[in-house]
């Protein structure tokens, strides 16, 4: 096996040889997926970082169902997506429905494909979120000390340094990752989260804003920027309602900037929050239909 990403589209005439066979060697990790699922996608990218993470630990491939009947009927799928591993040719474990990221790297562990710097993360992510930050960012720069080439780690430090309000720190941090990782699911939600401090940088300030919107609710620029404001604190809900009620009042407003936020914000929430993003997707979908 190379060390490269592992990841293939197989259909009934290469299964034996690209799953059963390599399964032999390595763990294989099958998505039965619909092209048309947006769940199916998302827990697609999230293997696809992983196998890309893990590169020749295990192989990823992908069965359109509706392209491979003859592999549905084999493997009794009944709901996309459905994930089956197999391991020295047999079925290990099945697992319907949709997985987060983190479940996805629990059971990555459980077939001894890990890193100790991924157990430092994990544990820095909860420091962090404990209100420990600089453990955490001691426990980070430990962890890239002992394993440089897992870009995850500084990924994960320009996220603190986002939160903490340290925006040129964390552009000069990010702007150092190869554009592969940048392009991951995890790099493209930072690469929002960066493009939103920025803007919200510029504008009056989440007070002065509220204080126009109680003056005059139809100030449509105040309640774009607060939603802007409300981004960058993490407050998504609160900042798509904002820019659903500026969609609905005036759908043109500077040119559709309501709605292309809208899709912006349902991308990155996609990363962590799949069931969410869906959520604000399809109410994006009810209005315009309406």
């Amino acid at each position: 096996m190379t060390e490269e990403a592992l990841i293939f589209e197989v259909g009934e005439s290469g299964f034996d040889r690209y799953v059963i066979d390599n399964s032999h060697q390595v763990p294989v990790l099958v998505e039965f997926m619909g092209v048309w699922s947006e769940p199916c996608a998302v827990l697609a990218d999230s293997l696809g970082d992983l196998a890309k993470a893990f590169a020749g630990q295990f192989v990823f491939a992908k069965v359109d169902i509706d392209e491979q009947p003859g592999l549905r009927e084999r493997y009794n799928i009944e709901n996309v997506p459905t994930l089956v591993v197999f391991r020295d040719g047999e079925v290990a474990l099945t697992q319907a429905g949709q997985l987060q990221a983190d479940e996805l790297r629990v059971l990555l562990r459980g077939l001894g494909v890990f890193r100790e710097s991924d157990e430092m993360r994990a544990r820095a992510r909860e420091q962090h979120m404990a209100g420990d930050t600089p453990g955490a960012i001691v426990l980070l720069t430990e962890a890239i000390r002992k394993d440089p080439t897992n870009t995850g780690v500084a990924m994960d430090m320009v996220q603190v340094f986002i939160d903490l309000g340290e925006l040129q720190q964390a552009k000069q941090l990010f702007n150092k990752l190869p554009d592969a990782d940048r392009e991951t699911t995890m790099g493209r939600s930072l690469t929002g989260q960066l493009a939103f401090a920025e803007l919200a940088a510029a504008t009056e300030g989440i007070d002065a804003l509220q204080a126009r919107l109680a003056q005059d609710a139809a100030d449509h620029a105040a309640r774009f920027d607060l939603a802007v404001c409300l981004v960058n604190r993490h407050d998504y809900d609160g900042a798509m309602d904002h820019l659903f009620a500026v969609m609905a009042s005036e759908p043109g407003f500077r040119e559709g900037a309501a709605k292309e936020m809208i899709s912006l914000l349902s991308n990155m929430l996609s990363a962590n929050e799949p069931g969410r993003a869906q959520l604000h997707r399809r109410r994006l979908a009810s209005l315009l239909n309406g």
